[in-house]
């Protein structure tokens, strides 16, 4: 298979959104942990801490995962460039098996999300049972 120089090249445009989403989820990540106070030492809030430094380890290597790829998809399109086929073919394979990997770091992060919403509505549950027992 002969990869030309212009089949790398269309990563650039997916990979730099990509990066972009990751940051964006890594500020928004930030923006949580330095406005988290927790009132009360519960099991909840450990469940909570836990979880945001998995989330923030995930994000993390999604980005490294992110950069490598991007940097592997340069060296294939330099590799190609220089007339070096087949090493720019077998890069480009590896930056593709990076990109795969940030991806499903991703979803790893996006359940990881969830289930911290999860622990969250709990937390309400709790509270709004405590209110309807208080009323009655």
């Amino acid at each position: 298979m002969i990869i030309t120089l212009t089949t790398p090249a269309m990563l650039f445009p997916a990979v730099s959104l990509l990066l972009l989403a990751y940051t964006n989820r890594f500020v928004t990540l930030a923006s949580i942990i330095r406005n988290f106070a927790p009132d009360e030492n519960n099991d909840v809030i450990t469940e909570q801490i836990t979880n945001l430094r998995q989330r923030i380890y995930l994000i993390r290597r999604m980005q490294e995962a992110g950069v490598i790829s991007f940097l592997l998809c340069v060296l294939a399109m330099l590799a190609i460039y220089i007339e070096y086929q087949k090493i720019g073919s077998y890069i480009f394979g590896a930056s593709l098996v990076c990109l795969m990997y940030s991806l499903y770091l991703s979803v790893r992060e996006i359940r990881i999300s969830c289930d911290a919403l999860d622990v969250h509505l709990k937390e309400f549950n709790v509270s709004f049972k405590k209110k309807k027992r208080k009323s009655n």
